[in-house]
């Protein structure tokens, strides 16, 4: 069993999106994936979950770039990408905390309610189930690689949570009431480095392993830029996916049909059998009364830089999301946009310091 449970999936195998059960929640910070891997070679690169309902137990090996990761999953297989709400759920936690000025351990206790309710979920009993099936596949998955989080580099074998503990309401019923889970240095190391990315809530009304992943890799390459294009063949290899080829291009095909994809239009060029992700923010903003595209610019990794030193307790790429809509609600077209974005990162700090 996945985390999780999807005895829901026949009942929505013709819906885009599933029910938003729990609304009052606002945007999340943190892609583990992206989290861990983001200024070397991002996680997205490497599907490092799997995406089948059945357990997989074979050893997964991927090299780019001169950057390596071997994944051995254990006896109950590969962790899921459904296992990994899990750890989204933590990085949020965490990177809460920073920004308040709190002190933050690698030690994260989850209260299973709230993690279910986060995840969009229901609370039912076979949900606590699957949630410790899959916290044991989250620590057995073992991950050996080279490639840097922060500034370290970690080759020997870690799990992607170093354990995990579980409080259990004593009786017949033996409803589970809380865990606490220990993050492994490698996603610790990231997310002291600020090395995240900002969630749509809706991500989690995703219904398939495949839409999940489509939305990670187009929000990982597409970043600041206005789309992504890439191949259905290198596409099927950034996913993970155990089917064919000609699977994905279905998918990608009723993708196009819908645009239920979160934060971006997807397109599908069957002549060049190329896929195209497409920013809709950005198309918001070149859609608007001005043609001359005056907030479509490419801001530089120094920019980033300069706007985690301003605002160190807040995520950049979100910080940028409300700066451009900013620049196109007041009609402003700033002559030096990387310095523009610093000072503007430095005022939204100061003016929330308190919060």
């Amino acid at each position: 069993m996945t985390f999780p449970d999807r005895s829901e999936e026949k009942a929505t195998a013709n819906v885009t999106l599933m029910p938003d059960r729990y609304p009052q929640y606002d945007l999340f910070v943190c892609d583990v994936a992206d989290a861990v891997l983001k200024d070397v070679m991002p996680m997205m690169e490497h599907p490092f979950y799997s995406l089948s309902k059945k357990p997989e137990t074979a050893i997964r090996r991927y090299e780019h770039k001169g950057n390596w990761v071997e994944i051995t999953p254990s006896v109950k297989g590969l962790a899921t990408i459904y296992d990994k709400d899990i750890l989204i759920y933590c990085i949020s936690q965490v990177m809460a905390k920073l920004r308040a000025g709190e002190k933050v351990s690698k030690r994260v206790r989850i209260i299973s309610r709230d993690l279910l309710m986060f995840t969009n979920r229901s609370t039912s009993g076979r949900e606590y189930k699957a949630l410790i099936n899959a916290l044991d596949r989250l620590q057995g998955t073992v991950i050996r690689t080279n490639i840097i989080t922060g500034d370290e580099e970690q080759t020997e074998g870690f799990g992607l949570i170093d354990a995990s503990a579980i409080k259990r309401k004593y009786g017949l019923d033996g409803r589970l009431l809380w865990c606490e889970v220990v993050l492994s240095d490698w996603v610790f190391n990231a997310i002291q480095h600020n090395e995240v990315l900002t969630l749509n809530r809706d991500y989690f009304r995703l219904s398939k392993p495949i839409d999940k992943r489509l939305y990670e890799l187009a929000r990982k390459h597409c970043g600041s830029q206005k789309e992504w294009k890439v191949s259905v063949s290198i596409l099927h290899k950034k996913t993970g996916s155990k089917g064919e080829e000609k699977k994905l291009r279905k998918s990608i095909r009723a993708f196009a049909k819908s645009n239920h994809l979160p934060d971006y239009l997807v397109s599908f060029d069957t002549r060049t059998d190329t896929v195209t992700f497409t920013s809709r923010e950005t198309v918001q903003f070149l859609d608007g009364p001005n043609p001359q595209k005056k907030w479509d610019f490419h801001l530089p990794s120094t920019a980033y830089k300069a706007a985690r030193k301003a605002a160190p307790r807040w995520d950049v790429y979100y910080l940028e999301q409300e700066w451009r809509a900013w620049l196109s609600k007041e009609n402003i077209n700033p002559r030096n946009p990387e310095r523009h974005f610093e000072k503007f990162c430095k005022s939204w700090d100061k003016q929330r310091m308190n919060t």
